[in-house]
C-alpha cells in the first residue's frame, strides 16, 4: 500500500492493488488524536479525578498509550513500503529513520515553529504504533519512539528488543 501516486500502468481493477487517498489518512489522523485526549480526560473523570487535578502528563501519557495501541493493531495488518530519506544503524538493534518530509506533518503550521513541534509530537504516536505493528507481524519486537525538530521532518527510532532465552 502507497500513498504515492501510482505510476501508469496500473491496474484498478486487480485485487491486490491497494491505495489509499492520502487526504483521507490525514484527515482521520486529525481526528484521532483530539479522540485519545478526550478518552484519557473520560478515563480520569471514571477513577473519580477531578479534571483540574488531572496530571497533564499522564493524560499525555493515556492518549499515547491508545493512540500506539491502536497504530500498532493498524500495522499489524499493514506492511507499506515507502522510501525515507535515511537510515542509520548501530548494527547493535538501533535504526533510526528520518523522513524530511513526514506527510502527516506536512500540513501543520502554528504561530511559531517551536509551538508547531511541541503540537505536532502527538501525531507521530499513531505512526509510532504502525511502525511496531508491522515490525511485530514479521516477528520483530521493538520500541519505536519519534520525534521532529522542524517541520515536516520526522525522525523515528527503532530499537529491537532480543528475546528472553
Amino acid at each position: 500500500m502507497s500513498f504515492e501516486t501510482p505510476l501508469p500502468p496500473y491496474n484498478a481493477s486487480d485485487p491486490y492493488a491497494t491505495f489509499v487517498n492520502s487526504s483521507c489518512f490525514d484527515l482521520l489522523l486529525i481526528e484521532m488524536v483530539p479522540l485519545a485526549s478526550r478518552l484519557a480526560e473520560e478515563s480520569a473523570a471514571k477513577r473519580g479525578a477531578v479534571p483540574s487535578n488531572v496530571d497533564e502528563e499522564e493524560e499525555s501519557e493515556i492518549a499515547f498509550r491508545k493512540l500506539d495501541s491502536i497504530g500498532y493493531r493498524v500495522g499489524q495488518g499493514l506492511v507499506e513500503r515507502k522510501q525515507i530519506d535515511n537510515l542509520k544503524t548501530n548494527h547493535r538493534g538501533v535504526y533510526v529513520l528520518t523522513d524530511n518530509t513526514f506527510r502527516p506533518l506536512a500540513r501543520m503550521s502554528m504561530s511559531s515553529s517551536s509551538e508547531a513541534v511541541v503540537r505536532a509530537q502527538p501525531f507521530l504516536w499513531f505512526p509510532c504504533g504502525v511502525i511496531r505493528g508491522a515490525l511485530g507481524s514479521m516477528g520483530i519486537n521493538a520500541t519505536v519512539q519519534a520525534e521532529t525538530t522542524e517541520l515536516p521532518a520526522a525522525t523515528f527510532q527503532i530499537k529491537t528488543i532480543a528475546p528472553q532465552l
